[in-house]
């Protein structure tokens, strides 16, 4: 009576489900709890898993578009929504999917290179899962999800790989230490220019102060000379120690002497050697004017007077003052002339200097935009 009821009564957990044969012929499938059969007359089959279950297989060879053979691993998530489907219609349902996955994972990476199989996992999975759903429906069984675990490609591809992504990674390098340092020389460039224009700014208005002031320095010594009315001695003298000074010029291979430095020389005679250097002119005798021995030589009454003058003495002594004077200002002029001459000469290549930097910038320019 024990054993009976034993066999009568079956409990099938939840999530399970079991197939009932009577007589060798599907009656039945058991639901989760307690159910009742008659014993020697139906046969119960083994339990079936209802819950979603998880299958990973081995890597495939598989061959890509480009000819290459990969290996790969797949994990398969499937549920069984029919038992009795599943216990019928196929005998062994997991070797069944994985069978159909092989296939199916062929023909879908056949139609890829191997850099779309390496990037396209997601289109992989997507289109894997549709055909197993779709021929797994009639065993009873709902294809969840399918990933791809692994994708092997041959020894001598990845090292290819490895090789192309050192040599990427290289040329990302090289790329930016040249943009730096292409950065660095159109700084260094900007700087040098910037010092190059501020030092030429300087030294132009350095020369053309110091311009200024030489031509304000002749021009007051110029003043001074014809304002106090000096003596032509003075004068014939300051034109003298002019006289090295043109020399001094640069470009000058020669140098003339103008005419009047012989009337210098005559006016620096006669101020260091006296009246004695050269005797006065003795003007011809006649009525009412007495010579010149006569109006040296003393009286009885007392010691000897000079005499008057010789005719024509001060108007040659005015005419050389005056030729001194012009002298004086045409050298002076000269002076002012050549100084203001250099100064210009600076300048301009100052100003040549600063258009071969701005040249020399705006090429730089070019080249670090081309």
């Amino acid at each position: 009576m024990f054993t009976f009821v034993v066999k009568t009564v079956r409990i099938v957990p939840q999530a399970r489900a079991r197939n009932i044969e009577r007589f060798g012929r599907y009656r039945k499938t058991l639901e989760p709890g307690m159910n009742f059969i008659i014993p020697f007359v139906d046969r119960v089959k083994p339990l079936i898993d209802l819950r979603e279950q998880v299958v990973a297989f081995k890597g495939q060879p598989v061959i890509t578009e480009d000819n290459l053979v990969v290996h790969i691993d797949t994990v398969l998530f499937f549920q069984v929504t029919d038992p009795r489907a599943a216990d019928y219609e196929i005998v062994n349902y997991i070797q069944a999917i994985e069978q159909i996955t092989a296939t199916m994972l062929r023909s879908v990476i056949g139609n890829m290179d191997l850099e779309e199989t390496l990037t396209s996992r997601d289109k992989i999975n997507t289109m894997l899962r549709g055909v197993l759903d779709d021929a797994s429906g009639k065993w009873g069984l709902r294809v969840t999800r399918v990933e791809i675990k692994a994708i092997d490609p041959p020894k001598s591809v990845i090292d290819a790989m490895e090789k192309q992504m050192r040599a990427e990674r290289e040329k990302r390098a090289a790329i930016l230490t040249a943009e730096g340092l292409r950065q660095s020389k159109i700084l260094t460039a900007e700087g040098e220019k910037q010092s190059q224009i501020l030092r030429a700014e300087g030294d132009k208005q350095g020369q053309i102060l110091r311009a200024e002031g030489q031509s304000q320095a002749i021009g007051t010594v110029f003043q001074a000379v014809h304002r106090n009315d000096a003596d032509s001695k003075v004068l014939a003298y300051q034109y003298l120690q002019t006289l090295p000074q043109l020399a001094q010029a640069q470009g000058n291979t020669f140098w003339v002497i103008p005419s009047e430095v012989t009337t210098a020389l005559k006016t620096l005679s006669s101020a260091f050697g006296g009246d004695s250097a050269t005797p006065p002119a003795v003007p011809q005798a006649g009525p009412g004017r007495v010579t010149g021995a006569a109006a040296a030589a003393p009286t009885a009454d007392g010691p000897g007077q000079p005499g008057p003058v010789a005719n024509g003495e001060p108007a040659r002594a005015e005419q050389a003052a005056a030729e001194q004077a012009v002298a004086e200002q045409a050298v002076a002029e000269q002076a002012v002339a050549e100084e203001a001459a250099r100064t210009r000469e600076e300048v301009a290549q100052v100003e040549q200097e600063v258009a071969a930097v701005q040249q020399q910038v705006a090429e730089a320019e070019k080249a670090s935009t081309s």
